[in-house]
């Protein structure tokens, strides 16, 4: 299995970053973990975005769905015709919601390029050799970490989170934890978000084989978060560039 960075930023897009984007191959399956804005831009680097077999959105933040937009153009309007459907598996309603910014026109365009289904909480949905099952997490709206399973190896992405019970049980045993860092330490607490430290206790205790930190609030100290988890977790740490590629076995 392998994880490509196509947006690490939280919240707004920093200097040549995008937002949270994330997107997981194994064999001929492509499934993009969140479609934050810019994170298109950055797919398009890797493969053509119309390869992509599915899209998970894990909560309602526009910093984690904005470039479905583009990529509803991409797929209706392209000029060899349109390229749709692909699955679109995001909390329940949020798939209305989205239709509510479009015309007439625009969602029924909307329906022809998604098949949208609703993540259910323990539930796996099979995208060709990918086995995906959301767990619900603490944070502001119903948000859903995912727990990834390939061939042989396992990763899960916690998505927007405190770092509280239900996504220490969606990260255990996993290969790779991809762990939002949002806050510096000195915030900890104070927002259903995780510092660095945070994410590497969860790593630490899930028996993780590596930590990547993403979801990095623009004007972090990157050295300083990645210093904070090494403090904690003996594994690999890193701390998510765009365009960055780990292989997980």
């Amino acid at each position: 299995m392998k994880l490509t960075e196509v947006g690490s930023s939280a919240s707004y897009a920093g200097p040549g970053q995008a937002c949270s984007g994330h997107l997981v191959q194994e064999g001929d399956t492509n499934v993009l973990l969140d479609c934050g804005n810019g994170a298109l831009a950055n797919l398009a680097h890797v493969i053509d975005p119309i390869e992509l077999d599915a899209v998970f959105i894990t909560h309602e933040h526009p910093d984690h769905f904005l470039d479905v937009y583009a990529l509803w153009a991409m797929l209706n309007y392209a000029p060899q015709g349109p390229a749709g459907p692909i699955d679109l598996i995001v909390p329940a309603g949020l798939g209305d919601t989205m239709k509510g910014l479009l015309g007439d026109r625009g969602r029924s365009d909307f329906d022809a390029a998604f098949r949208v289904r609703a993540l259910v909480p323990g539930e796996t949905i099979q995208v060709g050799r990918l086995a995906i099952t959301p767990h619900q997490v603490e944070h502001t709206d119903a948000s859903f970490a995912l727990a990834v399973q390939g061939a042989t190896s396992r990763m899960c992405y916690t998505s927007d989170t405190a770092a509280t019970d239900p996504v220490r049980q969606a990260a255990q045993g996993c290969d790779l934890l991809l762990a939002e860092a949002t806050l510096p330490e000195e915030y900890a607490g104070r927002a259903p978000h995780m510092t660095a430290r945070q994410a590497a206790e969860i790593a630490r205790d899930a028996g993780a084989g590596q930590l990547v930190l993403t979801h990095i609030w623009p004007t972090n100290d990157r050295i300083a978060l990645a210093r904070d988890a090494k403090s904690v977790f003996s594994g690999p740490v890193h701390v998510a560039r765009e365009m960055d590629e780990f292989q997980i076995d």
